[in-house]
């Protein structure tokens, strides 16, 4: 039982690790979602062109 809870909270370490990396990384919800949603504008207007 202690082995499972050990092999737990190294795997949610190691969730939590890459989360972070993610978030440095790429920004949070709100910064990828305007993002995609000014990309998404720009490829509007450049088919409407």
């Amino acid at each position: 039982m202690i082995g499972l809870i050990k092999l737990t909270n190294y795997l949610l370490d190691q969730q939590l690790r890459y989360l972070e990396e993610a978030f440095v990384k790429e920004g949070g919800l709100r910064e990828r979602m305007t993002r995609a949603r000014l990309a998404e504008r720009a490829k509007a207007r450049r088919s409407s062109n």
